[in-house]
């Protein structure tokens, strides 16, 4: 049985109850332009109608490869990541009693520090499966730009689907990368926990307002918004 101090039960629901809080504010504010994300979602459905009109594509192909790319090299990092909890878990006689060592770090059971770690693979498998199902939509969302009729056809109602399709293709691509990239975001603070309990809720706290910050008043919010307010289309 794993001992948990109220202090660190406490702040794991905290932890918890942060990153559900968030998800759900950007989830319920999807589509209406009025966060970072929702917003480059109107600029993704704004390219897809552009690309509708171009003949030569290579322009959107080599966005869509790059976002491949970055996506790919998250995915990739994630499996780094959880290959350095097992190295942790190997090693936990040695990490355990070099933090055991360190005057602000809280000394807690060796199991406790097994689940932490745990814990935090638990974070980094889920941000991968999300980098990997992103990676996979962008590829389709690929096919679907290969599959748009030609710009000659641009009006039809055919093509406007088309590109409609690649449009929602790219926007859940893009929201399955920010889902993973907020989990990497809320790894930093999870860190917090090897510390103590009270710097987790610290951390936490830290990591949520900057993230909000960034959704709501940073520049490129800002910039974004504006465009999205004088197209909500």
């Amino acid at each position: 049985m794993i001992e948990i101090s109220a202090i660190d039960l406490v702040a794991i629901i905290i932890f918890g109850a942060s990153w559900i809080l968030y998800s759900v504010i950007l989830a319920r504010m999807a589509g209406s332009g009025r966060t970072l994300s929702s917003a480059m979602d109107i600029q993704r459905r704004q390219w897809m109608r552009t690309m509708m009109h171009r003949d030569l594509r290579m322009i959107d192909t080599g966005i869509m490869s790059g976002l491949q790319n970055g996506t790919a090299f998250f995915a990739s990092t994630s499996l780094l990541a959880i290959g350095g909890c097992f190295a942790m878990l190997n090693s936990a006689d040695h990490i355990y009693g070099v933090m055991r060592d360190l005057a602000l770090v809280q000394t807690v059971p060796r199991g406790l520090f097994e689940a932490k770690v745990i814990g935090l693979m638990l974070i980094f498998g889920y941000a991968f499966f999300k980098f990997g199902w992103s990676y996979r939509l962008f590829n389709y969302a690929s096919i679907l730009i290969g599959a748009t009729p030609t710009a000659a056809h641009a009006g039809e109602p055919e093509t406007i689907a088309a590109a409609e399709r690649a449009a929602v293709f790219t926007i859940t691509a893009g929201r399955h990368f920010n889902h993973g990239l907020r989990a990497f975001f809320f790894s930093i603070g999870y860190l917090g926990w090897f510390v103590n309990g009270w710097t987790l809720i610290v951390t936490t706290l830290v990591v949520a307002l900057v993230q909000l910050h960034r959704q709501f008043f940073s520049d490129s919010a800002k910039i974004v918004i504006a465009a999205a307010r004088q197209d909500p289309s």
